[in-house]
């Protein structure tokens, strides 16, 4: 299995199973309280219709008055101020839910405006965390020359803590602003900048929302954006060390296995039933194969001695001065580049390397005269050489590889016994 495909099945266990632990943590913490809470509200209600002897219908439709009318504390909220925040928190995908917008053409055009402002939006945050980390960079060059270190690089964990402080300064920077002009305790604050730097964006803890901030308080209006973009700038810098490194291992490993399985298949060839690779591998294929795997080249043309280098492992037990009289000689037809031989028994192999048309291997005729001489077994010479041939692969190596089963020496010498006669009679 690949690795991109192990990592992908892990990451898939590992995050389902953080999901388990998180809703078993957030039962036990949770549960408890959240039934208190609902005991207490019923309580106080069944109190509020027993004293002012009101119906449930009353009730409820006072409850939707209290509900609907909460976002009007903070003002206008779809004048211009109000207006941007809400933008800012669609772009962001923060989506608090203070606000929504209530007319179908309002509906609409948000739909629209998130499709376009999202991707633009992680795109920005993306770039200014790129031009936030090569700052950190040089920054973090410059004090390391200024206190004598040897190593001036700024490493990737070097970024990391440069980035965690500034983000852990930026939340603890805005919490004490927020706790000051919402009058949350800090913790609360803390908490409320955390969900909003990470686009979380609950809605139990919105500020701008009382005392008609949106109209009265520009300036704290203008704090909270540029809060909001700046955090979200900081972030977007730790997820470019952090999440987009990981994401890319993937893409990596696929580069990795593509260029192995090429280099693998350039150094396979399939000899009688073996594959025989360029490391001296050897796997059992059936008997009686003679080709190669996988190869092809760019061109025929001549070859230099680094090309024609050999990847057959076959012991030779015949001379090499044999095989040194082909290309001395008049090539056979069938031969062109180095030969490297080797001896091993065939079947009725054809004259030129190619089988017959007989099921049982044999050249020449159909019949199965015993008195041919292709059928009987035989020492085969085997010539493993590189080749220039047109193909259309996108491999590296422009020669293929390739496996041909040589003439034996009588059938080479009646080939030149008739080559000679035809140049006689020319």
């Amino acid at each position: 299995m690949k690795k991109q495909n192990v990592r992908t099945l892990s990451l898939i266990v590992c995050t389902f199973t953080y999901l388990l632990i998180g809703a078993a943590v957030f039962d036990a913490l949770e549960s408890e309280t959240e039934i208190r809470r609902k005991q207490a509200l019923d309580s106080i209600e069944g109190i509020i219709l027993k004293k002012y002897n009101i119906s449930t219908d009353d009730y409820r439709l006072i409850e939707t008055i209290v509900l609907k009318s909460e976002p009007h504390k903070a003002g206008q909220q779809w004048k211009f101020a109000g207006a941007f925040y809400f933008a800012t928190t669609v772009l962001t995908t923060i989506g608090y839910g203070h606000s929504t917008p209530n007319t179908k053409s309002g509906k609409l055009f948000t739909m629209f405006y998130a499709m376009v402002g999202i991707p633009l939006g992680l795109v920005m945050f993306q770039s200014i965390g790129e031009q936030l980390n090569k700052f950190s960079s040089v920054v973090i060059r410059q004090a390391k020359r200024a206190l004598g270190c040897k190593r001036t690089e700024a490493t990737e964990i070097n970024l990391i803590f440069v980035v965690s402080f500034l983000s852990s300064l930026t939340i603890a920077g805005g919490a004490t602003a927020f706790s000051t002009y919402e009058g949350w305790t800090y913790f609360d604050s803390v908490y409320y900048c955390f969900v909003t730097l990470t686009t979380i964006g609950f809605g139990d803890m919105v500020a701008l929302q009382k005392n008609n901030t949106l109209n009265d308080k520009l300036e704290y209006v203008a704090f909270t954006l540029i809060f909001i973009l700046f955090g979200l700038a900081v972030v977007a810098a730790s997820l470019d060390l952090l999440v987009l490194r990981f994401v890319t291992m993937n893409t990596e490993d696929e580069r990795r296995d593509e260029a192995e399985a090429l280099q693998a298949a350039q150094g396979a060839v399939r000899l009688e039933g073996d594959v025989i690779t360029s490391h001296g591998s050897v796997s059992s294929l059936p008997t009686g194969t003679v080709m190669a795997l996988g190869l092809s080249g760019r061109g025929r043309g001549s070859s230099s001695p680094a090309d024609n280098a050999s990847v057959c492992t076959c012991t030779c037990t015949r001379s090499r001065s044999r095989n040194d009289g082909y290309r001395s000689g008049d090539s056979p037809p069938y031969a062109s580049g180095s030969i490297y031989g080797g001896v091993v028994t065939g079947r009725g192999i054809g004259s030129g390397g190619d089988r017959g048309d007989g099921d049982d291997g044999c050249s020449g005729d159909d019949d199965d005269d015993e008195d041919d001489d292709g059928c009987e077994p035989q020492d085969i010479q085997l010539d493993t050489f590189y080749d220039g041939r047109v193909g259309t692969s996108t491999s590296n190596d422009p020669y293929s590889c390739r496996q041909r089963v040589v003439q034996t020496q009588q059938q080479h010498q009646q080939q030149q016994q008739l080559q000679n006669e035809h140049r006689s009679s020319i």
